[in-house]
């Protein structure tokens, strides 16, 4: 068995409706699946049971060789990470950077507090962010750079799998690809293993080896991002790919900074 995520018959039920109807899917170690599917197939859900956010009703979820307890233990939760798509959701407005950043780091034990400045520094550097932020508060900053910092905190713990939940939608266009740049450069440069969920088929496309695609709580298809963007092997696939609008040349080709 690799060392990637491995789901086995994953169902949930909310009063008595099926939202997730025994999903299969592995995601290999070191790649990125993109997720895909309209408003409400269940992407979310399955981040969040991946996540250990949702207790599932059935199936079984390892990471590794190690399969995932229902209540997960601290060690358990520190190897997944989940960014969401408001960053708001993941950043108490009342911490300051430094304290986001280092509440995690203790937590699980990662540096000792001699070192904690030294270490929130780096992660702040890692995301491109200047480390004069350590001292500030979240509202200080932009979407895209409280979008950065949270992916600093969630990063903070070395963790196995990253999820990304929608984590550009909330974002203008042009800081939408700087983030994007960034998500791709932390995976070349972390070997990063992703869940990336995405409307946005450019974002798929950019970020993607694999896609898996969504419908009322089925995965319906699992592909190579090439043969998924050439030829999907369902009507759906095709419906997904055909909404995608076509946008001018050089739309996508300026880069400002958030």
């Amino acid at each position: 068995m690799s060392h990637g995520l491995h789901i086995e018959d994953l169902t949930v039920r909310y009063d008595g409706v099926t939202a997730l109807d025994r999903i299969q899917l592995n995601i290999e170690e070191h790649t990125t699946l993109g997720l895909v599917g309209e408003s409400g197939s269940g992407k979310s859900t399955l981040a969040r049971v991946v996540a250990g956010l949702i207790v599932p009703d059935e199936g079984i979820i390892s990471l590794g060789e190690e399969p995932l307890t229902k209540k997960r233990s601290r060690a358990q939760r520190k190897k997944i990470q989940m960014i969401f798509q408001n960053p708001d959701a993941s950043l108490n407005p009342r911490l300051s950077i430094r304290q986001l950043l280092s509440e995690a780091l203790l937590f699980h034990g990662i540096v000792r507090r001699s070192g904690l400045e030294q270490r929130c520094l780096e992660l702040l550097a890692r995301v491109q962010i200047d480390g004069s932020a350590l001292d500030r508060y979240p509202h200080e900053f932009s979407g895209g750079q409280r979008q950065r910092i949270a992916i600093a905190r969630a990063l903070s713990v070395e963790p196995e799998l990253l999820i990304a939940d929608e984590p550009t939608s909330a974002l203008d266009v042009s800081v939408q690809l700087s983030v994007l740049e960034l998500f791709a450069s932390l995976k070349q440069e972390l070997n990063l293993t992703m869940l990336f969920i995405s409307h946005d088929m450019g974002v798929i496309h950019a970020i993607s080896d694999t896609v898996a695609v969504m419908r009322h709580g089925q995965l319906v298809e699992i592909n190579s991002k090439e043969r998924f963007f050439a030829r999907p092997d369902t009507a759906y696939g095709y419906q997904l790919l055909s909404a995608v609008p076509k946008m001018p040349a050089g739309t996508y080709s300026r880069r400002d900074t958030p």
